[in-house]
């Protein structure tokens, strides 16, 4: 559809932050038999027919690396039009174009004109008769501006919005004459409204009333103006009360986060178009509050539900409940870090650290091939082959000071994951150029030590390690990710039956391997003196098996035996399982289930509803975390890193892993603890639903296993059945 292109028209005015321009088309039709409407816009747009919303997705186009794609949709509107076979009538097209990403304020800098000076809009309606003949309505600069309701509409700070009725004409727009040499594509994924929130708990003092959903989520509130008169509603978003029970909101930083609805004789329900909230709690003033005056909605990326998990531990099933509602406020578009503040950014870093968990929550495969594509683009751009922290990025860059290794690395390890949780056959080869010119980028960066020795975040967030010490500790976790980029690249170059970079790739890999190994890894296993986060990152990505393998092992365990869980973003992920690995499951469950700082139940017992940002978001004695590690506040009540526990539920508690990519053949092996009581869980894999369940029966442990295709079942007792598709009931005797 490349002859949108054409039609792209502006504002014919100077560019304020959190205009809208309101356009409309009129038309008549008479003997219309179908109706396609194609549309794209740099910014935001929604747009309406005969007075009904055209598709259900919210934030069109969708945020993409605007210098080098915009995304398209296609709908058909036959339904929404006022004419037919044997009727005719007028007909009213309307688009609403917001600022979004492209030109509004955005990035925790709050920058504005990112992409671009001013927002654009282009359409094609395309109309077939009964006769035959053909017809397509397009936009120009024939067509007319209205009055906007909009006072401003942006993503942090909200909507401003009267609802006065007013569409007066004002103008026309301009021919747009900025940059538009970029690739257009149909859109793969939407973000859309979701579940209605309920209301759990109306608190009213000193004429403002506080609204409890009952839990922390992206969303909108939308408002019913037929409980209204002519007041001016105000609604301010929030994640936690203060102590008083007002509306904290220091961690909103410079983001409003706030809905201020001017009721007036347009009786429309009111629904926010250009902007989303992370928030348990409203805040309403200006008008006495009634049931039903608001509604409050989710609002993520529509995938499909393929992960299920119960268990007879209250914590437990909250916790994993919490990583779900983290994963839905955080996959909004792109793999954000937060809902809530001045940030909202697609972290790659973030992202794949909880990609795995993720995957089998839902099916988001669709999800990271359009991110992918939006990396491997800006880093085109990129000197060096460098993969930005943040994706799309905003432009082109280069390797800084902070190498941000762990973030970057996102380019090996999402398409890996593609292929082994999808069997994406795609995935792999897609991207390995993408990923080769990273790998490249590390490679030079080594100066012929074979590691990358430089200033990097570490694992980010580990309690009690500031920035400091993690830029002096960082290399044991930053080259890890470079040994697992080395085994990815080489072994892709292998299957596509490039010879020569296989051979160049898998030299390099066993090469800094052995620096790693020399470097950080002592003869008598201990790993860069004895730091945890570090243990668990060779384990996983860097030591082979064999006797070394073991020591280290060995130490793992005794250190988390006396100190706990210490661990940040990366580490934490591959903490249980590496333990259960170890052989020490017992121990992953008393890390699970222990209630002090750090912990997951440290931050259930405090009320939360999604996984936090920060281990001590809320400290000990009830008050808010709000020591600043970077130049501005930052704790998030909604992050899903530490949620990547999730990957323990499903690999470990319930034993659900791929055997084969896409699970073509399947490996069952839980590893039952009797502080759960009973579990059971399920994943609609591409092969078909596979379900694990088991409970403890006096001194009997009973397992019941689904499969779609072929398995291999190893049981608490030892023993491996390999069977065919079909359910398998198994008792073994209680450890």
């Amino acid at each position: 559809m490349q002859d949108l292109k054409k039609y792209f028209i502006t504002i014919n005015r100077e560019y304020k932050e959190g205009d809208v321009a309101v356009f409309r088309q009129k038309f008549s039709g008479d003997n219309i038999v179908s109706a396609v409407l194609y549309a794209t816009a740099l910014g935001v747009y929604e747009a309406e027919l005969n007075g009904k919303k055209v598709g259900e997705q919210m934030f069109a186009p969708g945020y993409t690396y605007y210098p080098r794609r915009v995304l398209y949709q296609e709908h058909d509107v036959t339904e929404l039009l006022n004419a037919g076979s044997e009727s005719s009538g007028e007909n009213e097209l309307v688009f609403y174009l917001g600022q979004g990403w492209y030109c509004g304020r955005f990035l925790c800098e709050n920058q504005t004109q990112i992409y671009g000076e001013k927002p654009a809009v282009s359409w094609m309606l395309c109309i077939k008769f009964a006769d035959g003949s053909e017809k397509v309505i397009h936009s120009g600069t024939d067509v007319e501006e209205l009055e906007s309701p909009y006072g401003y509409a942006g993503e942090y700070d909200g909507e401003v919005y009267f609802a006065d009725g007013r569409n007066n004409v004002i103008g026309n727009p301009v021919v747009f004459t900025g940059a538009i040499d970029f690739a257009l594509e149909k859109t793969l994924t939407e973000v859309r409204i979701q579940e209605e929130m309920p209301v759990r708990n109306v608190t009213v003092s000193e004429g403002k009333t506080i609204l409890d959903f009952g839990q922390n989520f992206a969303g909108i509130v939308e408002i019913h103006p037929e409980f209204l008169g002519n007041e001016t509603l105000t609604v301010r978003h929030g994640e936690i009360l203060n102590p008083d029970g007002s509306l904290y909101t220091a961690n909103l930083r410079k983001a409003k986060a706030t809905v201020v609805y001017h009721a007036g004789t347009d009786k429309k329900v009111y629904r926010p178009r250009f902007t989303y909230m992370g928030f348990r709690y409203v805040e309403i003033s200006g008008a006495e509050y009634k049931p039903g005056m608001v509604k409050a909605y989710a609002l993520y990326t529509d995938m499909r539900r393929t992960g299920f998990f119960e268990c007879g531990h209250e914590k437990v099933q909250k916790l994993y409940e919490n990583q779900v509602w983290g994963q839905k406020s955080n996959y909004v578009e792109v793999p954000t870090d937060c809902p809530q503040r001045d940030e909202r950014m697609g972290y790659t870093g973030d992202g794949q650290v909880f990609a795995l968990t993720g995957a089998y929550n839902f099916d988001t495969n669709d999800f990271w091939k359009n991110f992918l594509r939006d990396l491997e683009l800006g880093q085109l751009d990129n000197s060096e082959g460098y993969v930005c922290a943040t994706v799309p990025q905003t432009g082109p860059a280069g390797i800084g000071f902070v190498n941000m290794l762990g973030w970057g690395n996102a380019v090996t390890i999402l398409p890996e994951l593609m292929y082994w949780q999808f069997g994406d056959e795609k995935a792999l080869p897609q991207q390995y150029e993408s990923m080769k010119k990273f790998v490249e980028a590390e490679i030079r960066k080594m100066e012929g030590r074979n590691l990358w020795l430089g200033v990097s975040l570490g694992d980010w967030l580990a309690l009690g390690k500031d920035m400091a010490w993690q830029a002096q500790h960082n290399n044991p976790i930053s080259n890890s990710f470079i040994v697992h980029d080395l085994k990815v690249v080489s072994e892709t170059a292998k299957a596509l039956g490039y010879e020569e970079d296989a051979a160049r790739y898998q030299a390099q890999y066993q090469a800094t391997r052995d620096a790693y190994l020399q470097m950080f890894v002592k003869e008598d296993g201990d790993v860069a003196d004895d730091y945890q986060s570090a243990y668990i990152m060779a384990l996983k990505f860097v030591i082979p098996e064999g006797e070394l393998r073991q020591k280290v092992m060995k130490k793992f365990v005794e250190n988390v035996r006396r100190e706990g869980l210490t661990t940040g973003f990366f580490a934490t992920e591959h903490l249980l399982p590496m333990l259960v690995e170890a052989g020490e499951a017992k121990l992953a469950y008393d890390v699970l289930l222990q209630e002090g700082c750090p912990g997951w139940m440290y931050q259930v017992d405090r009320g939360a509803t999604t996984t936090w940002e920060r281990w001590d978001a809320i400290r000990e004695d009830g008050t808010v975390n709000e020591d600043k590690i970077t130049d501005d506040n930052m704790v998030s009540f909604n992050h899903y890193a530490f949620g990547s526990v999730g990957e323990f539920y499903y690999q470990y508690i319930l034993g659900i892993k791929p055997l084969e990519p896409g699970f073509r053949k399947v490996k069952i092996q839980p590893y039952p603890d009797e502080r759960l009581g009973r579990v059971a869980g399920a994943y609609l894999s591409g092969a078909g639903e596979i379900k694990s369940a088991w409970k403890y029966e006096g001194e009997k442990v009973m397992i019941t296993v689904t499969v779609p295709v072929e398995a291999e079942i190893y049981l608490p007792d030892g023993r491996v059945e390999k069977v065919s598709a079909g359910e398998y009931s198994y008792e073994v005797n209680k450890a």
